[in-house]
């Protein structure tokens, strides 16, 4: 029985074991064939082609482009190609250029001598009695209803020419600060004396609408700007704007500057005195531009340099480098003895080989002494390196409320040209800081020279609608520049003072710059552009100066500092920057990597630079036409009967923020649209218009040519044949004209934004053409280029191509047509075609068969020639690069050619911030330490909160709210940004069209994963058909379109930041004059300080020593 059993059980294994390793060959079966799953390359061959009429037939038939190109062929007998002269061009917007900013500067010079003769017959009376229009207080009541003092009835009015703002252009008014008593007797004999300005500004904008701010900045504080506003305080009630501290300001009453501060570290500066200090540095700072050159020595007993990279050397004071400085100086730390002698010596040194050498400014130089005290003997190192000449001013600052070293540290700044100083509060920082600037300034007002100066591009912040015009304008053409001059005091007894009575200026926005080299020369990819002596952009359509923080846009850190050759990368060489710096005029041919569509698509382009200078500015304009089509244009020409009659039509629209006439120099014409002006001018209703004949006579000729499709278009809509889901047909020529019919109605419209005024990438805007009119231009004629676009989620698909003319040999684009669709009328057409039907004949097909997109085992994709998804089964993906959607096809299609990468590159990008600041690493040594911590941060807060709400009420209450804003200034640095400018490099990707088609196997683990790749022949797309259930992403990692932080080494970011590009000086300089009296070198301020204040000061300090 046992052996009966054994024999059963045996048998039972050996059929276990059978069935196991048949299953298991089942098993192995599947996997084979999953791997061996083979996707026919003829059947989507078919389905490209198939797919290719029917994207064809509704494209040209909706949009009406072989009707376009019919009527253009008729005309080309009567019209004539011309190739563009951009060196005639270049001279003609240049000279416009020059003429435009020639009338500021005398609108300027007629401010100057008005403010100059009224103080020259004015005598100063200490108790004048003067009310005056404050534009905090003006159309304010108290609470019985009367006007508040320094308020009245001040009538505003919007003005379109101001942004729209409520302006009085009868009248200037008067800003002071909150931290300048505004009824201090200086300051009103300086407001009364200015009055005579108020003619004057009318009368220079009675000569020149085109004007916008005008302005007088007083030396006092006080600021007439014209015409008059209502200034709005900040949430706190404050007005920190201070004229003073503008680079117009700052730059007119100084000459270029090279500057070293000195700064004391020593163990006796600890606590408030070492706040103040940092404060005083941070404000001497901001009093630089860049024309100025800087360098911090912080010294105890030993020379220490704040930026160790900077030693021995002079750096530019532009916006990045100031903002360097401000961090490194934050991390100061007081220990040791002072030692003065060698820091000095050191900043001899530099500043004497900077002038041996020629670099830095070549004009003023000071040094700039921060202390609570000088106890050496510090003579010798003046008979060595200054005296007797005294070509290096010494200014001093005290800090701290003792007065024990008061005469040494008066006598260094007397001895030296310069000017001393006392700060004993946060509050003092501001006024003492300034006093340099009236010291640099006396060489030039004694000698009389009104040199005009022009700033840097800035962005106007102060102005109350700042954040709408983000929103609305280009973000180049946000920036405005000012042009500037000092006001002396003509009074020969007070002549060797050399008295600055303050700076007039007007401001220029660089959009109305720009609009003198107009966009319809440039063509497609060309544009205009603008910079300074330093190289420094003004004006390019590649300047981004906003960044998005949230949902807000903000001005980048180093805005108006971006070099001409971040933008103009690849003139590695810097040739152009370097010629155009220099003031020199020529040419320059360029291949170049140009990016559209917020830099996903990339174009190899060629582009001829052409450049010259403006005369009397420190600015260089250059012009860059694409080679090709961007320098050929057509010029045709038809009655102004015929063409008004289609320029009226209700489908047509023009650029708005094109120049057809110049709508801004008479006020009565600011009501009309450009269209509406056009109009008034061809009819002869508004005679006395300034209007571009060339750009007219081109609308009109492209109204008539285009006026064909519009009945083209209205007969498909009314006979009822539009398809669902076709929704607009548009088009665009290069006098800016717009043809646009919506097919869907507004309620069944995907795509509701698309070429509403809304839509500035799809329009004809002052910086560039649209971008359906780019990308179709760099496409064949005639054949339509698709791609797809998600606007916050809402997703739709553009087609588009070029229309052209030819005469003699040359052909032109005449403009571009497309048609907006929505994704369900492409996944309908798509779905339908991509399948095989059950009763194909599959005998000759090796492979699936019947093969179906439709099915579960496939993925199926069109893809655009830069790697974007524009259909997928997946709606999420549509819009997404596609190797970010399949990572393993993509790396395979790259290897194989069909795609190739383009390196880019972004030297304007904002990067996340890893830094931690210094003191976050702190170790916490015992609970002590944690006690005295809490301590110190309460009795800081303490000392804030007492200045804030000026308990000690023995200063005026305005002094404390600048305090504390300073202060707070200086202790933002220790909050983590989350952004931070940065260089970037990022890919974008470009499809070959001479690969047509492709297929492989993936392996990737158990599985082969086959793909086929087939251009979808007359396009730009490919359609990509692969397996569906093979997972690659662990062989093969996503494709990133994602920008790279370009990290560099500490040696090439110091040589980065100290390197100094080719630049021009300024062409004046005054830094010396024989009659300049330097006995005129300050005093000891005598400011109590209240008990309960030093209290607290006297406890900050103690807690600082744990």
């Amino acid at each position: 029985m046992s052996g009966l059993q054994g024999y059963r059980m045996d048998s039972i294994n050996v059929l276990g074991m059978r069935i196991l390793l048949r299953l298991m060959g089942i098993f192995c079966l599947l996997i084979t064939a999953e791997a061996q799953m083979k996707i026919p390359p003829e059947t989507v061959q078919q389905w490209a082609l198939r797919f290719s009429a029917e994207l064809r037939e509704c494209a040209t038939k909706y949009s009406g482009s072989l009707l376009l190109q019919k009527k253009l062929k008729d005309v080309e007998p009567i019209i004539k190609i011309v190739e563009v002269d951009g060196q005639d061009l270049v001279k003609d917007y240049s000279d416009e250029i020059e003429r435009m900013l020639g009338s500021k500067m005398k609108s300027v010079k007629r401010l100057a001598e008005s403010a100059e003769d009224s103080d020259l017959y004015h005598e100063f009376n200490a108790t004048l009695k003067f009310d005056y229009y404050n534009s905090m207080m003006i159309n304010t009541a108290d609470e019985d209803g009367n006007y508040v003092d320094l308020g009245g009835e001040f009538p505003l009015e919007e003005n379109e020419h101001f942004n729209k703002l409520p302006v009085n252009t009868q009248m200037s008014n008067i800003q002071v600060p909150t931290n300048v008593y505004n009824k201090d007797p200086n300051i009103l004999n300086a407001i009364y004396n200015t009055e005579a300005l108020n003619d004057v500004f009318i009368g220079n904008f009675q000569k020149d609408p085109t004007l916008t701010w005008q302005y007088f900045g007083s030396s006092t504080g006080f600021f007439r700007i014209y015409p008059g506003i209502k200034w709005t305080p900040d949430s706190n009630g404050v007005v920190a704007f201070d004229c003073r501290n503008r680079n117009w300001y700052i730059q007119a009453a100084t000459s270029p500057k090279d500057i070293i501060i000195m700064v004391d570290i020593s163990g006796s500066m600890k606590g408030l005195k070492m706040t103040i200090a940092k404060h005083t540095i941070n404000t001497i700072l901001d009093t630089l531009g860049e024309n100025d050159f800087v360098n911090v020595i912080a010294y105890t007993d030993y020379v220490r340099y704040v930026e160790p990279c900077f030693r021995g050397t002079l750096v530019q004071a532009d916006l990045d480098n100031r903002e360097h400085f401000k961090v490194l100086v934050e991390e100061l730390h007081v220990k040791g003895e002072a030692k003065i002698k060698n820091a000095m010596k050191e900043s001899f040194k530099i500043l004497n080989e900077a002038r041996a050498n020629g670099q830095g400014s070549m004009c003023n130089q000071a040094i700039m002494l921060i202390t609570d005290g000088a106890m050496e003997d510090f003579e010798s190192v003046f008979e060595e390196f200054n005296w007797p000449e005294r070509r290096v001013r010494v200014f001093t600052y005290l800090i701290g409320r003792e007065m024990t070293f008061a005469q040494n540290t008066k006598w260094i700044a007397c001895n030296n040209k310069g000017y001393y100083t006392h700060i004993s509060t946060l509050a003092d920082v501001q006024e003492n800081v300034m006093e340099y600037l009236h010291v640099l300034s006396r060489p030039m007002v004694i000698n009389h020279d009104h040199d005009i100066i022009w700033t840097e591009a800035y962005m106007d912040t102060v102005l109350p609608n700042t954040e709408e015009l983000f929103a609305t304008k280009a973000q180049s053409l946000l920036l405005m520049t000012s042009v500037a001059m000092p006001v002396f005091s003509k009074k020969k007894e007070t002549l060797s003072h050399g008295i600055l009575l303050g700076v007039v200026g007007s401001d220029i926005p660089l959009m109305e710059v720009m609009k003198l080299a107009p966009r319809y020369m440039l063509g497609a990819h060309g544009y205009a552009f603008l910079i300074n002596n330093n190289g420094y952009i003004l004006s390019h359509p590649d300047l981004r100066p906003l960044y998005k923080d949230g949902k807000k846009l903000k001005p980048k850190p180093n805005y108006n500092s971006v070099d001409l050759s971040e933008v103009e990368w690849e003139d590695t060489d810097e040739l152009l920057r370097t010629a155009m710096v220099k003031g020199e005029t020529g040419t320059l041919s360029l291949n170049i990597r140009a990016s559209v569509d917020k830099g996903k698509r990339p174009l190899y382009l060629t582009n001829e630079y052409f450049y010259t200078n403006i005369d009397d500015t420190p600015f260089s304009f250059g012009m860059a036409l694409t080679k090709g089509h961007g320098k050929l244009m057509f010029m045709g020409n038809v009655s102004v009967e015929e063409g008004l009659h289609d320029l009226t039509s209700p489908d047509l629209t023009i650029a708005s923020e094109w120049t057809y006439c110049e709508t801004d120099i008479d006020p009565a014409h600011r009501k009309y649209s450009q269209l509406q002006a056009a109009i008034r001018y061809l009819l002869g209703k508004e005679p006395d218009l300034e209007c571009d004949e060339v750009l007219l006579s081109q609308t009109l000729f492209d109204a008539v040519v285009t006026a064909p499709l519009e009945a083209y278009w209205n007969t498909l809509m009314l006979n009822d044949r539009v398809e669902p889901g076709v929704e607009t047909a548009f088009l665009g020529t290069r006098s800016g004209l717009m043809r646009v019919v919506r097919y869907a109605g507004v309620e069944t419209r995907v795509a509701k934004k698309f070429l509403t005024p809304a839509d500035k990438d799809n329009l004809f805007t002052i910086d560039h053409f649209p971008l359906w009119y780019r990308l179709a231009v760099e496409n064949t004629p005639g054949k339509f280029y698709y791609y797809p676009v998600n606007d916050k989620g809402v997703k739709y698909i553009i087609a588009t191509t070029s229309v052209t003319v030819s005469t003699e040999g040359k052909t032109a684009m005449a403009g571009a047509v497309g048609l907006q669709m929505s994704l369900d009328w492409l996944e309908k057409r798509f779905w339908a075609i991509a399948k095989q039907p059950n009763d194909t004949d599959c005998s000759d097909i090796e492979g699936v068969c019947p093969l179906s997109c439709d099915s579960a085992d496939l993925s199926c994709y069109l893809v655009d020639n830069n790697g974007f998804v524009m259909l997928s089964k997946e709606r999420r993906e549509i819009g997404r690069f596609f190797g970010e959607v399949d990572g393993s096809i993509m790396a395979s299609l790259l290897k194989m050619g069909m795609f190739k990468k383009v390196s880019l590159f972004d030297y304007q990008a904002m990067c996340k911030t890893g830094h931690h600041h210094a003191s976050s690493a702190r170790p916490l040594l015992s609970p002590f330490y944690v006690i005295m911590a809490l301590m110190r941060w309460f009795f800081s807060n303490a000392l804030m909160f007492l200045l804030d709400f000026n308990l000690c009420g023995l200063w005026h209450s305005d002094y404390f709210v600048d305090a504390k804003a300073g202060y707070h200034t200086s202790h933002k640095q220790k909050k983590l940004d989350a952004l931070q400018p940065c260089d970037t490099a990022y890919p974008g990707f470009m499809y070959d069209p001479s690969v047509r088609e492709a297929n492989s196997l993936n392996k990737c683990g158990r599985c082969q994963k086959m793909f086929v790749v087939q251009q979808i022949p007359d396009t730009n797309l490919v359609l990509v058909v692969t397996q569906a259930y093979c997972d690659c992403s662990r062989q093969y990692g996503a494709i990133l379109l994602e920008p790279k932080e370009i990290k560099y080494n500490a040696t090439v970011k110091c040589n980065r930041m100290k390197s100094q590009k080719v630049r021009r000086r300024p062409e004046s300089c005054h830094a010396y004059h024989p009659k300049e009296n330097a006995k005129d070198c300050g005093g000891a301020a005598a400011i109590s300080l209240s008990l309960s204040l030093f209290s607290a000061s006297l406890l900050v300090s103690l807690v600082a020593e744990f």
